[in-house]
Protein backbone atom coordinates (compact mmCIF):
# COMPACT_ATOMS: atom_id res chain seq x y z
CA UNK A 1 0.00 0.00 0.00
CA UNK A 2 1.26 3.49 -0.89
CA UNK A 3 2.86 5.31 2.04
CA UNK A 4 1.30 8.80 2.07
CA UNK A 5 3.94 11.46 2.73
CA UNK A 6 2.92 14.17 0.23
CA UNK A 7 -0.51 15.60 -0.58
CA UNK A 8 -0.53 14.24 -4.14
CA UNK A 9 -0.17 10.69 -2.72
CA UNK A 10 -3.84 10.74 -1.60
CA UNK A 11 -5.52 10.07 -4.99
CA UNK A 12 -3.02 7.28 -5.77
CA UNK A 13 -3.69 5.73 -2.35
CA UNK A 14 -7.43 5.97 -3.03
CA UNK A 15 -7.04 4.24 -6.40
CA UNK A 16 -4.93 1.44 -4.94
CA UNK A 17 -7.13 0.84 -1.89
CA UNK A 18 -10.63 1.33 -3.33
CA UNK A 19 -10.16 0.43 -7.03
CA UNK A 20 -11.03 3.77 -8.66
CA UNK A 21 -14.23 5.13 -7.16
CA UNK A 22 -16.61 6.07 -10.03
CA UNK A 23 -17.88 9.22 -8.24
CA UNK A 24 -14.66 10.28 -6.45
CA UNK A 25 -15.34 13.95 -7.32
CA UNK A 26 -18.72 15.22 -8.57
CA UNK A 27 -19.62 18.74 -9.74
CA UNK A 28 -22.82 20.14 -11.21
CA UNK A 29 -22.60 21.49 -14.76
CA UNK A 30 -25.69 22.96 -16.45
CA UNK A 31 -27.99 21.27 -13.95
CA UNK A 32 -26.36 17.83 -14.27
CA UNK A 33 -24.08 16.12 -11.71
CA UNK A 34 -20.90 15.17 -13.60
CA UNK A 35 -18.81 12.38 -12.04
CA UNK A 36 -15.04 12.07 -12.16
CA UNK A 37 -13.56 8.69 -11.18
CA UNK A 38 -10.34 8.35 -9.18
CA UNK A 39 -8.62 7.13 -12.37
CA UNK A 40 -9.76 10.16 -14.38
CA UNK A 41 -8.81 12.48 -11.48
CA UNK A 42 -5.23 11.14 -11.54
CA UNK A 43 -5.04 11.16 -15.37
CA UNK A 44 -6.15 14.81 -15.53
CA UNK A 45 -3.81 15.84 -12.69
CA UNK A 46 -0.90 14.28 -14.60
CA UNK A 47 -1.97 16.08 -17.79
CA UNK A 48 -1.93 19.37 -15.83
CA UNK A 49 1.55 18.54 -14.46
CA UNK A 50 2.87 17.81 -17.98
CA UNK A 51 1.34 21.06 -19.28
CA UNK A 52 2.80 23.13 -16.42
CA UNK A 53 6.27 21.71 -17.14
CA UNK A 54 5.83 22.67 -20.81
CA UNK A 55 4.93 26.19 -19.65
CA UNK A 56 8.24 26.28 -17.78
CA UNK A 57 6.91 25.97 -14.21
CA UNK A 58 9.81 25.34 -11.83
CA UNK A 59 10.04 23.86 -8.34
CA UNK A 60 8.82 26.41 -5.73
CA UNK A 61 6.88 28.51 -8.25
CA UNK A 62 3.56 29.75 -6.91
CA UNK A 63 0.19 29.08 -8.58
CA UNK A 64 -2.90 30.95 -7.34
CA UNK A 65 -6.38 29.41 -7.44
CA UNK A 66 -9.47 31.57 -6.83
CA UNK A 67 -12.84 29.85 -7.01
CA UNK A 68 -16.31 31.05 -6.01
CA UNK A 69 -17.42 27.50 -5.32
CA UNK A 70 -15.90 24.09 -4.65
CA UNK A 71 -15.46 22.07 -7.81
CA UNK A 72 -13.64 19.11 -9.33
CA UNK A 73 -11.27 21.36 -11.33
CA UNK A 74 -9.88 22.87 -8.11
CA UNK A 75 -8.71 19.47 -6.86
CA UNK A 76 -7.23 18.45 -10.22
CA UNK A 77 -5.31 21.75 -10.39
CA UNK A 78 -4.11 21.36 -6.80
CA UNK A 79 -2.66 17.87 -7.37
CA UNK A 80 -1.35 18.75 -10.85
CA UNK A 81 0.56 21.78 -9.52
CA UNK A 82 1.89 20.07 -6.37
CA UNK A 83 3.32 17.16 -8.42
CA UNK A 84 5.66 19.61 -10.20
CA UNK A 85 7.13 20.81 -6.89
CA UNK A 86 5.27 24.13 -7.21
CA UNK A 87 3.05 25.48 -4.43
CA UNK A 88 -0.62 26.39 -4.59
CA UNK A 89 -1.91 29.67 -3.19
CA UNK A 90 -5.67 29.41 -2.64
CA UNK A 91 -7.39 32.78 -2.33
CA UNK A 92 -10.84 33.66 -0.94
CA UNK A 93 -13.04 34.85 -3.83
CA UNK A 94 -14.89 37.48 -1.77
CA UNK A 95 -11.97 39.57 -0.50
CA UNK A 96 -11.31 43.07 -1.84
CA UNK A 97 -9.32 43.85 -5.00
CA UNK A 98 -6.66 45.43 -2.74
CA UNK A 99 -6.24 42.11 -0.91
CA UNK A 100 -6.07 40.24 -4.25
CA UNK A 101 -3.31 42.59 -5.32
CA UNK A 102 -1.45 42.23 -2.01
CA UNK A 103 -1.62 38.40 -1.92
CA UNK A 104 -0.71 37.88 -5.59
CA UNK A 105 2.28 40.25 -5.25
CA UNK A 106 3.36 38.96 -1.83
CA UNK A 107 3.26 35.33 -2.95
CA UNK A 108 4.82 36.09 -6.34
CA UNK A 109 2.25 33.89 -8.10
CA UNK A 110 3.14 33.28 -11.78
CA UNK A 111 -0.18 31.76 -12.91
CA UNK A 112 -3.67 32.43 -11.65
CA UNK A 113 -6.68 30.13 -12.10
CA UNK A 114 -10.14 31.64 -11.61
CA UNK A 115 -13.58 30.04 -11.55
CA UNK A 116 -15.85 32.57 -13.21
CA UNK A 117 -16.40 35.99 -14.78
CA UNK A 118 -16.83 37.85 -11.45
CA UNK A 119 -13.50 36.61 -10.05
CA UNK A 120 -11.83 37.32 -13.40
CA UNK A 121 -13.23 40.88 -13.33
CA UNK A 122 -11.61 41.51 -9.94
CA UNK A 123 -8.29 39.99 -11.03
CA UNK A 124 -8.29 42.04 -14.26
CA UNK A 125 -8.80 45.25 -12.25
CA UNK A 126 -5.46 44.77 -10.49
CA UNK A 127 -3.55 42.61 -12.99
CA UNK A 128 -1.44 45.48 -14.28
CA UNK A 129 -0.14 45.97 -10.71
CA UNK A 130 0.96 42.30 -10.39
CA UNK A 131 3.98 41.95 -12.70
CA UNK A 132 4.71 38.33 -11.68
CA UNK A 133 1.48 36.96 -13.28
CA UNK A 134 2.23 35.46 -16.71
CA UNK A 135 -1.30 34.28 -17.51
CA UNK A 136 -4.80 33.89 -16.10
CA UNK A 137 -6.87 30.78 -16.88
CA UNK A 138 -10.55 30.21 -16.14
CA UNK A 139 -12.48 27.03 -15.27
CA UNK A 140 -15.70 28.40 -16.84
CA UNK A 141 -15.80 29.27 -20.53
CA UNK A 142 -15.28 33.06 -20.63
CA UNK A 143 -14.77 35.03 -23.80
CA UNK A 144 -11.36 36.68 -23.95
CA UNK A 145 -9.85 34.50 -21.19
CA UNK A 146 -7.72 31.42 -21.63
CA UNK A 147 -9.47 28.25 -20.46
CA UNK A 148 -7.93 25.60 -18.23
CA UNK A 149 -8.91 22.99 -20.89
CA UNK A 150 -6.05 24.38 -22.98
CA UNK A 151 -3.69 22.94 -20.35
CA UNK A 152 -5.41 19.54 -20.45
CA UNK A 153 -4.89 19.55 -24.24
CA UNK A 154 -1.27 20.73 -23.86
CA UNK A 155 -0.74 17.82 -21.45
CA UNK A 156 -2.27 15.09 -23.66
CA UNK A 157 1.16 14.11 -25.03
CA UNK A 158 2.70 11.85 -22.36
CA UNK A 159 6.22 12.39 -23.70
CA UNK A 160 7.37 14.27 -20.58
CA UNK A 161 5.64 12.08 -17.97
CA UNK A 162 9.10 10.80 -16.91
CA UNK A 163 10.00 14.37 -16.01
CA UNK A 164 6.75 14.63 -13.97
CA UNK A 165 7.71 11.43 -12.10
CA UNK A 166 11.17 12.85 -11.45
CA UNK A 167 9.67 16.08 -10.07
CA UNK A 168 7.30 14.07 -7.85
CA UNK A 169 10.18 11.97 -6.49
CA UNK A 170 12.09 15.14 -5.63
CA UNK A 171 9.25 16.53 -3.48
CA UNK A 172 10.06 15.78 0.17
CA UNK A 173 7.44 15.54 2.93
CA UNK A 174 9.03 18.55 4.72
CA UNK A 175 8.73 20.73 1.58
CA UNK A 176 6.33 23.67 1.44
CA UNK A 177 3.01 22.63 -0.17
CA UNK A 178 0.80 25.68 0.08
CA UNK A 179 0.58 29.24 1.35
CA UNK A 180 -2.80 30.05 2.85
CA UNK A 181 -3.46 33.71 3.51
CA UNK A 182 -5.59 34.05 6.62
CA UNK A 183 -8.23 36.71 6.26
CA UNK A 184 -7.51 37.73 9.82
CA UNK A 185 -9.83 39.80 11.97
CA UNK A 186 -7.24 42.60 11.90
CA UNK A 187 -4.68 44.02 9.47
CA UNK A 188 -3.08 42.60 6.33
CA UNK A 189 -3.52 38.91 5.42
CA UNK A 190 -0.72 36.66 6.74
CA UNK A 191 0.70 33.91 4.51
CA UNK A 192 0.67 30.68 6.51
CA UNK A 193 3.24 28.23 5.09
CA UNK A 194 2.09 24.62 5.38
CA UNK A 195 4.27 21.70 4.33
CA UNK A 196 3.11 18.38 2.87
CA UNK A 197 3.94 16.83 6.24
CA UNK A 198 1.86 19.42 8.15
CA UNK A 199 -1.35 18.57 6.30
CA UNK A 200 -0.70 14.84 5.67
CA UNK A 201 0.03 14.23 9.37
CA UNK A 202 -3.13 16.14 10.30
CA UNK A 203 -5.27 14.06 7.94
CA UNK A 204 -3.90 10.76 9.23
CA UNK A 205 -3.91 11.78 12.92
CA UNK A 206 -7.53 13.03 12.62
CA UNK A 207 -8.72 10.04 10.57
CA UNK A 208 -9.11 7.80 13.63
CA UNK A 209 -11.69 10.26 15.03
CA UNK A 210 -14.05 10.25 12.04
CA UNK A 211 -16.40 7.25 11.98
CA UNK A 212 -16.47 6.66 8.21
CA UNK A 213 -17.36 3.37 6.67
CA UNK A 214 -14.41 3.30 4.29
CA UNK A 215 -15.44 3.33 0.63
CA UNK A 216 -19.16 3.67 1.47
CA UNK A 217 -19.69 7.27 2.58
CA UNK A 218 -20.89 10.25 0.59
CA UNK A 219 -20.06 13.88 1.40
CA UNK A 220 -21.47 17.22 0.32
CA UNK A 221 -18.69 19.83 0.27
CA UNK A 222 -19.66 23.52 0.32
CA UNK A 223 -17.46 25.34 2.86
CA UNK A 224 -14.75 27.34 1.04
CA UNK A 225 -12.03 24.95 -0.16
CA UNK A 226 -9.50 27.81 0.07
CA UNK A 227 -9.87 27.48 3.86
CA UNK A 228 -7.66 24.79 5.40
CA UNK A 229 -10.57 23.16 7.28
CA UNK A 230 -12.49 22.09 4.15
CA UNK A 231 -9.31 21.40 2.18
CA UNK A 232 -7.87 19.06 4.81
CA UNK A 233 -11.29 17.34 5.02
CA UNK A 234 -11.20 16.78 1.23
CA UNK A 235 -7.86 14.96 1.55
CA UNK A 236 -9.39 13.00 4.44
CA UNK A 237 -12.34 12.05 2.22
CA UNK A 238 -9.88 10.79 -0.41
CA UNK A 239 -8.05 8.78 2.25
CA UNK A 240 -11.32 7.11 3.29
CA UNK A 241 -12.68 6.55 -0.22
CA UNK A 242 -15.60 8.95 0.32
CA UNK A 243 -17.54 10.13 -2.76
CA UNK A 244 -17.39 13.94 -2.75
CA UNK A 245 -20.19 16.01 -4.25
CA UNK A 246 -19.49 19.74 -4.52
CA UNK A 247 -22.36 22.04 -3.49
CA UNK A 248 -23.30 24.71 -6.00
CA UNK A 249 -23.19 27.48 -3.39
CA UNK A 250 -24.07 28.17 0.26
CA UNK A 251 -27.50 29.42 -0.90
CA UNK A 252 -28.22 26.14 -2.68
CA UNK A 253 -27.14 23.89 0.21
CA UNK A 254 -30.65 22.80 1.22
CA UNK A 255 -31.51 21.80 -2.39
CA UNK A 256 -28.17 20.03 -2.81
CA UNK A 257 -28.67 18.11 0.45
CA UNK A 258 -31.94 16.70 -0.89
CA UNK A 259 -30.35 15.80 -4.27
CA UNK A 260 -27.10 14.29 -3.00
CA UNK A 261 -28.39 12.68 0.25
CA UNK A 262 -24.94 12.81 1.89
CA UNK A 263 -23.90 10.84 4.97
CA UNK A 264 -21.49 13.58 6.10
CA UNK A 265 -21.01 17.34 5.79
CA UNK A 266 -18.74 19.92 7.40
CA UNK A 267 -20.33 23.10 8.67
CA UNK A 268 -19.63 26.28 10.60
CA UNK A 269 -21.77 27.22 13.64
CA UNK A 270 -23.44 30.16 11.85
CA UNK A 271 -24.79 27.79 9.23
CA UNK A 272 -26.06 25.32 11.86
CA UNK A 273 -27.76 28.22 13.69
CA UNK A 274 -29.56 29.11 10.46
CA UNK A 275 -30.62 25.49 9.84
CA UNK A 276 -32.01 25.26 13.37
CA UNK A 277 -33.80 28.64 13.09
CA UNK A 278 -35.44 27.49 9.85
CA UNK A 279 -36.66 24.25 11.47
CA UNK A 280 -37.87 26.16 14.53
CA UNK A 281 -39.75 28.68 12.36
CA UNK A 282 -41.56 25.83 10.59
CA UNK A 283 -42.52 24.41 14.01
CA UNK A 284 -44.14 27.69 15.05
CA UNK A 285 -46.41 27.51 11.98
CA UNK A 286 -47.87 24.17 13.11
CA UNK A 287 -51.15 23.99 15.04
CA UNK A 288 -52.80 21.79 17.64
CA UNK A 289 -51.26 18.48 18.65
CA UNK A 290 -48.57 18.68 15.94
CA UNK A 291 -47.27 21.94 17.42
CA UNK A 292 -47.36 20.53 20.98
CA UNK A 293 -45.40 17.45 19.88
CA UNK A 294 -42.85 19.58 18.01
CA UNK A 295 -42.03 21.72 21.05
CA UNK A 296 -42.12 18.70 23.38
CA UNK A 297 -39.38 17.16 21.17
CA UNK A 298 -37.39 20.40 21.22
CA UNK A 299 -37.56 20.60 25.02
CA UNK A 300 -36.31 16.99 25.19
CA UNK A 301 -33.50 17.78 22.76
CA UNK A 302 -32.32 20.80 24.76
CA UNK A 303 -31.53 18.61 27.81
CA UNK A 304 -29.92 15.79 25.79
CA UNK A 305 -26.87 14.06 27.29
CA UNK A 306 -24.97 11.38 25.36
CA UNK A 307 -24.53 7.74 26.41
CA UNK A 308 -27.93 7.42 28.11
CA UNK A 309 -26.94 9.64 31.05
CA UNK A 310 -30.49 10.97 31.43
CA UNK A 311 -31.81 7.51 32.28
CA UNK A 312 -34.34 5.02 30.92
CA UNK A 313 -37.47 7.23 30.96
CA UNK A 314 -35.71 10.05 29.04
CA UNK A 315 -34.32 7.58 26.45
CA UNK A 316 -37.81 6.06 26.02
CA UNK A 317 -39.32 9.50 25.33
CA UNK A 318 -36.43 10.37 23.02
CA UNK A 319 -37.11 7.23 20.98
CA UNK A 320 -40.69 8.45 20.41
CA UNK A 321 -39.51 12.02 19.61
CA UNK A 322 -37.03 10.64 17.08
CA UNK A 323 -39.71 8.60 15.35
CA UNK A 324 -42.40 11.33 15.27
CA UNK A 325 -40.44 14.58 14.94
CA UNK A 326 -36.68 14.32 14.53
CA UNK A 327 -36.90 11.81 11.64
CA UNK A 328 -38.52 14.63 9.60
CA UNK A 329 -35.57 16.92 10.36
CA UNK A 330 -33.24 14.26 9.03
CA UNK A 331 -35.41 13.85 5.95
CA UNK A 332 -35.15 17.58 5.28
CA UNK A 333 -31.36 17.24 5.28
CA UNK A 334 -31.41 14.47 2.69
CA UNK A 335 -32.37 11.52 4.88
CA UNK A 336 -28.94 9.88 5.24
CA UNK A 337 -26.99 12.49 7.18
CA UNK A 338 -25.44 10.86 10.24
CA UNK A 339 -22.48 13.14 10.92
CA UNK A 340 -21.71 16.85 10.80
CA UNK A 341 -18.24 18.14 11.65
CA UNK A 342 -18.12 21.72 12.89
CA UNK A 343 -15.15 24.05 13.18
CA UNK A 344 -14.06 27.70 12.78
CA UNK A 345 -15.95 29.13 15.80
CA UNK A 346 -17.64 28.06 19.02
CA UNK A 347 -20.81 26.01 18.64
CA UNK A 348 -23.72 26.82 20.97
CA UNK A 349 -24.08 23.83 23.34
CA UNK A 350 -27.87 23.82 22.80
CA UNK A 351 -27.26 23.09 19.09
CA UNK A 352 -24.84 20.25 19.91
CA UNK A 353 -27.54 18.78 22.17
CA UNK A 354 -30.50 19.16 19.86
CA UNK A 355 -28.81 17.82 16.71
CA UNK A 356 -27.40 14.84 18.65
CA UNK A 357 -30.91 14.17 20.02
CA UNK A 358 -32.15 14.25 16.42
CA UNK A 359 -29.51 11.63 15.47
CA UNK A 360 -27.58 14.10 13.31
CA UNK A 361 -24.69 14.64 15.74
CA UNK A 362 -22.37 17.61 15.32
CA UNK A 363 -18.80 16.70 16.20
CA UNK A 364 -17.20 19.98 17.18
CA UNK A 365 -13.47 20.32 16.63
CA UNK A 366 -10.85 23.01 17.14
CA UNK A 367 -7.86 24.25 15.23
CA UNK A 368 -6.32 27.10 13.26
CA UNK A 369 -4.86 27.57 9.79
CA UNK A 370 -1.44 27.55 11.49
CA UNK A 371 -2.09 24.02 12.85
CA UNK A 372 -3.25 22.49 9.53
CA UNK A 373 -5.93 22.86 11.18
CA UNK A 374 -7.12 20.16 13.64
CA UNK A 375 -5.89 20.20 17.24
CA UNK A 376 -8.80 18.38 18.87
CA UNK A 377 -12.18 16.93 17.87
CA UNK A 378 -15.12 15.14 19.45
CA UNK A 379 -15.90 11.53 18.50
CA UNK A 380 -19.23 9.91 19.39
CA UNK A 381 -17.57 6.50 19.82
CA UNK A 382 -15.92 5.25 23.01
CA UNK A 383 -17.19 8.10 25.19
CA UNK A 384 -15.27 10.68 23.15
CA UNK A 385 -18.12 13.20 22.85
CA UNK A 386 -18.82 15.88 25.41
CA UNK A 387 -21.20 18.80 24.81
CA UNK A 388 -19.62 22.24 25.30
CA UNK A 389 -16.09 21.03 24.53
CA UNK A 390 -14.00 20.68 21.36
CA UNK A 391 -13.14 17.07 22.20
CA UNK A 392 -9.84 15.47 23.04
CA UNK A 393 -6.49 16.35 21.43
CA UNK A 394 -5.69 14.17 18.39
CA UNK A 395 -2.78 11.70 18.26
CA UNK A 396 0.81 13.01 17.97
CA UNK A 397 -0.22 16.56 18.92
CA UNK A 398 0.72 18.05 22.29
CA UNK A 399 -1.29 20.80 23.96
CA UNK A 400 -0.41 22.68 27.14
CA UNK A 401 -2.21 25.55 28.83
CA UNK A 402 0.12 28.48 29.59
CA UNK A 403 0.01 30.34 32.91
CA UNK A 404 -2.24 33.03 31.45
CA UNK A 405 -4.64 30.35 30.14
CA UNK A 406 -3.48 30.46 26.49
CA UNK A 407 -3.57 27.19 24.52
CA UNK A 408 -0.13 26.23 23.16
CA UNK A 409 0.23 23.50 20.54
CA UNK A 410 3.21 21.43 19.36
CA UNK A 411 3.29 18.70 16.73
CA UNK A 412 3.90 17.78 13.07
CA UNK A 413 0.83 19.89 12.17
CA UNK A 414 2.35 23.22 13.26
CA UNK A 415 3.13 25.48 10.27
CA UNK A 416 6.60 26.21 8.90
CA UNK A 417 5.96 29.88 9.62
CA UNK A 418 4.53 33.03 8.03
CA UNK A 419 5.74 33.67 4.47
CA UNK A 420 8.39 36.43 4.34
CA UNK A 421 7.78 37.30 8.01
CA UNK A 422 10.34 35.75 10.32
CA UNK A 423 9.68 38.29 13.08
CA UNK A 424 6.00 37.40 13.35
CA UNK A 425 6.81 33.68 13.11
CA UNK A 426 9.18 33.95 16.06
CA UNK A 427 6.54 35.81 18.05
CA UNK A 428 4.02 32.98 17.77
CA UNK A 429 6.27 29.89 17.84
CA UNK A 430 8.54 29.45 20.87
CA UNK A 431 10.34 26.18 21.69
CA UNK A 432 8.26 24.47 19.00
CA UNK A 433 4.98 25.53 20.66
CA UNK A 434 2.55 27.59 18.61
CA UNK A 435 0.69 30.23 20.62
CA UNK A 436 -2.92 29.96 19.44
CA UNK A 437 -4.24 33.19 20.94
CA UNK A 438 -7.14 31.20 22.40
CA UNK A 439 -7.87 30.77 26.09
CA UNK A 440 -8.91 27.31 27.25
CA UNK A 441 -8.99 24.64 29.93
CA UNK A 442 -8.96 20.85 30.11
CA UNK A 443 -11.74 19.22 32.12
CA UNK A 444 -11.03 16.31 34.48
CA UNK A 445 -11.45 13.80 31.61
CA UNK A 446 -9.10 15.51 29.18
CA UNK A 447 -11.70 17.30 27.04
CA UNK A 448 -10.55 20.71 25.81
CA UNK A 449 -12.83 23.69 26.31
CA UNK A 450 -12.26 27.05 24.62
CA UNK A 451 -13.34 30.00 26.72
CA UNK A 452 -12.33 32.95 24.51
CA UNK A 453 -9.84 34.63 22.19
CA UNK A 454 -6.98 36.12 24.20
CA UNK A 455 -6.92 39.28 22.06
CA UNK A 456 -10.69 39.69 22.24
CA UNK A 457 -10.99 39.59 26.03
CA UNK A 458 -11.06 43.00 27.62
CA UNK A 459 -11.29 44.70 30.99
CA UNK A 460 -13.93 47.17 32.05
CA UNK A 461 -12.82 50.32 33.89
CA UNK A 462 -13.78 48.46 37.08
CA UNK A 463 -11.01 45.90 36.34
CA UNK A 464 -13.39 43.02 35.51
CA UNK A 465 -12.51 40.69 32.60
CA UNK A 466 -15.13 40.24 29.87
CA UNK A 467 -15.08 37.27 27.44
CA UNK A 468 -17.16 38.66 24.55
CA UNK A 469 -17.50 35.45 22.50
CA UNK A 470 -19.22 33.66 25.35
CA UNK A 471 -21.77 36.45 25.76
CA UNK A 472 -22.30 36.81 21.98
CA UNK A 473 -22.93 33.09 21.54
CA UNK A 474 -25.55 33.17 24.28
CA UNK A 475 -27.28 36.29 22.90
CA UNK A 476 -27.47 34.77 19.39
CA UNK A 477 -29.82 32.13 20.81
CA UNK A 478 -32.49 34.80 20.46
CA UNK A 479 -34.31 34.61 17.15
CA UNK A 480 -34.45 38.44 17.15
CA UNK A 481 -30.64 38.70 17.02
CA UNK A 482 -28.76 37.80 13.82
CA UNK A 483 -25.32 39.17 14.79
CA UNK A 484 -23.93 40.85 17.89
CA UNK A 485 -20.62 42.35 18.98
CA UNK A 486 -19.95 43.01 22.65
CA UNK A 487 -17.96 46.19 23.35
CA UNK A 488 -16.71 48.04 26.41
CA UNK A 489 -12.90 47.81 26.64
CA UNK A 490 -11.89 50.27 29.37
CA UNK A 491 -15.49 51.45 29.80
CA UNK A 492 -17.62 51.20 32.93
CA UNK A 493 -19.89 48.46 31.51
CA UNK A 494 -20.27 46.07 28.56
CA UNK A 495 -22.62 47.10 25.75
CA UNK A 496 -23.32 45.74 22.26
CA UNK A 497 -23.89 46.51 18.60
CA UNK A 498 -26.71 44.30 17.30
CA UNK A 499 -27.74 43.44 13.77
CA UNK A 500 -31.35 42.28 14.22
CA UNK A 501 -32.83 39.33 12.32
CA UNK A 502 -34.88 41.50 9.97
CA UNK A 503 -36.77 38.63 8.32
CA UNK A 504 -37.85 37.21 11.67
CA UNK A 505 -38.87 40.64 13.00
CA UNK A 506 -41.11 41.19 9.94
CA UNK A 507 -42.85 37.84 10.60
CA UNK A 508 -43.18 38.68 14.32
CA UNK A 509 -44.64 42.09 13.47
CA UNK A 510 -47.31 40.59 11.16
CA UNK A 511 -48.37 38.05 13.83
CA UNK A 512 -48.70 40.82 16.45
CA UNK A 513 -50.28 43.39 14.12
CA UNK A 514 -47.39 45.85 14.51
CA UNK A 515 -46.37 48.19 11.70
CA UNK A 516 -42.56 48.21 11.73
CA UNK A 517 -42.16 49.83 8.32
CA UNK A 518 -40.47 48.37 5.26
CA UNK A 519 -36.83 49.47 5.44
CA UNK A 520 -34.21 48.24 7.91
CA UNK A 521 -33.76 51.84 9.07
CA UNK A 522 -37.45 52.02 10.03
CA UNK A 523 -37.28 48.65 11.80
CA UNK A 524 -34.30 49.59 14.02
CA UNK A 525 -35.96 52.89 14.96
CA UNK A 526 -39.25 51.23 15.96
CA UNK A 527 -39.87 51.51 19.71
CA UNK A 528 -41.74 48.17 19.87
CA UNK A 529 -38.78 46.38 18.21
CA UNK A 530 -36.29 48.00 20.59
CA UNK A 531 -38.44 47.06 23.60
CA UNK A 532 -38.79 43.45 22.40
CA UNK A 533 -35.03 43.06 21.89
CA UNK A 534 -34.51 44.57 25.36
CA UNK A 535 -36.70 41.76 26.78
CA UNK A 536 -34.51 39.18 24.98
CA UNK A 537 -31.31 40.79 26.33
CA UNK A 538 -32.72 40.95 29.87
CA UNK A 539 -33.68 37.26 29.81
CA UNK A 540 -30.30 36.09 28.46
CA UNK A 541 -28.39 38.47 30.78
CA UNK A 542 -29.59 36.28 33.67
CA UNK A 543 -26.94 33.71 32.68
CA UNK A 544 -24.11 36.13 33.50
CA UNK A 545 -22.56 37.86 36.47
CA UNK A 546 -23.61 41.46 37.08
CA UNK A 547 -20.35 42.87 35.61
CA UNK A 548 -20.87 40.83 32.37
CA UNK A 549 -24.47 41.83 31.66
CA UNK A 550 -25.15 43.87 28.50
CA UNK A 551 -26.32 47.20 29.94
CA UNK A 552 -26.98 49.04 26.67
CA UNK A 553 -27.20 48.25 22.98
CA UNK A 554 -27.64 49.94 19.62
CA UNK A 555 -29.17 48.33 16.51
CA UNK A 556 -27.52 48.58 13.08
CA UNK A 557 -29.43 48.72 9.77
CA UNK A 558 -26.78 46.89 7.72
CA UNK A 559 -26.67 43.14 7.17
CA UNK A 560 -23.26 42.09 8.49
CA UNK A 561 -21.60 40.08 5.75
CA UNK A 562 -18.32 38.99 4.17
CA UNK A 563 -18.94 41.39 1.27
CA UNK A 564 -19.78 44.22 3.68
CA UNK A 565 -16.48 43.64 5.46
CA UNK A 566 -17.92 42.92 8.92
CA UNK A 567 -17.26 39.14 8.73
CA UNK A 568 -14.31 37.01 7.68
CA UNK A 569 -14.95 34.35 4.98
CA UNK A 570 -15.47 31.82 7.82
CA UNK A 571 -18.13 34.16 9.28
CA UNK A 572 -16.16 35.39 12.29
CA UNK A 573 -16.50 39.01 13.40
CA UNK A 574 -13.94 41.52 12.16
CA UNK A 575 -14.07 43.46 15.42
CA UNK A 576 -11.81 46.32 14.39
CA UNK A 577 -13.80 46.97 11.19
CA UNK A 578 -17.17 46.73 13.00
CA UNK A 579 -15.92 49.17 15.66
CA UNK A 580 -14.72 51.66 13.04
CA UNK A 581 -17.98 51.38 11.08
CA UNK A 582 -20.17 52.02 14.13
CA UNK A 583 -17.93 54.41 16.07
CA UNK A 584 -20.82 56.95 16.27
CA UNK A 585 -23.00 54.34 17.99
CA UNK A 586 -20.10 53.63 20.37
CA UNK A 587 -19.99 57.31 21.37
CA UNK A 588 -23.79 57.39 21.67
CA UNK A 589 -23.66 54.47 24.13
CA UNK A 590 -20.78 55.67 26.28
CA UNK A 591 -21.24 59.44 26.21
Amino acid sequence: MINITRLFDFPYYQQEKYNSIPDALVSKHNGVWVKTSTQEYIAKANAISRALLRLGVQKDDKIAIISSNNRTEWNIMDIGALQTGAQTVPIYPTISEEDYEYILNHSGAIYCFVSDAEVLRKVNLIRAKVPSIKEVYSFNEIEGCKNWNELLILGVDTGNQDEVEQRKNNVKTEDLATIIYTSGTTGRPKGVMLSHKNIVSNVIDSAARIPFEAGKSRALSFLPICHIFERMILYLYQYYGVSVYFGESIDRVSDNLKEVKPTVITAVPRLLEKVYDKIYAKGTELTGIKKKLFFWAIDLGLIYEPYGKNGFWYEFQLKIARKLIFSKWKEGLGGNLDLMVSGSAALQPRLARIFAAAEIPVMEGYGLTETSPVISVNDLRNGGFRVGTVGKVIDNVEVIIAEDGEILCKGPNVMLGYYKDEKLTNEVITNGFFHTGDIGIFDEDGFLKITDRKKEMFKTSGGKYIAPQLIENTMKQSRFIEQIMVIGDGQKMPAAFIQPSFDFIKEWAIIHGIDVGKSNEEIIANEKVIERIQVEIDNLNEKFGNWEKIKRFELTPDLWSVEGGQLTPTLKLKRKIVMEKYIDLFHKIYN
